[in-house]
């Protein structure tokens, strides 16, 4: 029988998503997603919304290369929180050093920056609204579509920041079944790759609250790329102004987006929870 390799890992969560964080740099393999699954659970293993790997990068620029797993242990292109746990990690370990530095996602390269009071920011590139990069299945670019739902239609924004996105906007966030309405929207052939639902509160043109409902996870006290995909779909709704406090349930983001043609950028904090040995 081959046993199977203890694994050293780091817990972590940026405002209140979390996170296992596994160091495979040196060509150590991935785990498997069954193993993924089992670190996962909350009752008999670790318990996390992803699982984040920082693997070597191929460019002599960039610091690392990260990976993102989620619970049900599919991978995900892009994670605001996650990433800004990898650069903190990075910088603990002494591998990123200065205020600025890159690193290597499934969606492409992050720039990072260490702010005075601890947080980080993240430019996390620009969004895309085309239904085919998305991939939304739509006839045509717009800034509202619809579904019909059990019950009456449902109009959402849509827009991709590495990963899917469609953003619903609420009168209240509390008095939304998002465990009703996220799997419902997440499920439809128009999102052949699945979406992350989110559900944002317009409190004011500078202030938003938002829950969401994310692939192969379920709802998350916060998503960060959510955050960002919110801002950007009320942007072009003339919703928001272009810099926006996210109130989540596990805290609060900074989201700015300058112009069309510039990255948005992520802010928020990173807290390094525990660490310890799996398997």
């Amino acid at each position: 029988m081959t046993s199977v390799r203890s694994l050293r890992f780091d817990k972590m969560h940026g405002a209140g998503n979390d996170f296992v964080v596994l160091d495979l740099r040196g060509g150590q393999p991935a785990p498997s997603p069954e193993r993924v699954r089992e670190m996962g659970n909350r009752h008999t293993g670790i318990g996390f919304d992803q699982l984040l790997t920082i693997e070597d990068s191929s460019r002599h620029d960039v610091v690392a290369r990260y990976r993102i797993w989620n619970v049900d242990g599919s991978p995900a292109q892009q994670c605001g929180n996650g990433a800004r746990c990898v650069a903190a990690w990075l910088q603990r370990d002494g591998a990123a050093t200065g205020r600025h530095f890159l690193l290597d996602s499934p969606a492409g390269t992050i720039e990072v920056q260490r702010l005075d009071d601890g947080r980080y920011s993240l430019a996390m590139g620009r969004p895309e609204f085309a239904p085919a990069r998305i991939p939304l299945r739509a006839d045509a670019e717009a800034t509202h579509y619809a579904l019909s739902v059990p019950g009456g239609e449902v109009h959402f924004g849509a827009v991709s920041l590495g990963n899917p996105h469609a953003v619903l906007e609420v009168g209240s966030v509390d008095d939304t079944d998002v465990h009703l309405l996220g799997p419902m929207v997440q499920a439809r052939e128009e999102f052949p790759e699945g979406v992350n639902v989110g559900f944002a509160e317009i409190l004011a043109p500078d202030h938003i609250r938002l829950r969401v409902y994310e692939r192969g996870v379920g709802e998350t006290l916060a998503c960060g790329s959510g955050a960002c995909a919110a801002v950007a779909v009320l942007v072009r709704q003339g919703r928001v102004g272009r810099h926006v406090r996210v109130d989540l349930p596990g805290g609060t983001l900074e989201i700015q987006w300058p112009d069309d043609d510039a990255p948005i950028v992520l802010t928020g904090p990173t807290a390094f929870v525990f660490e310890g040995d799996y398997g």
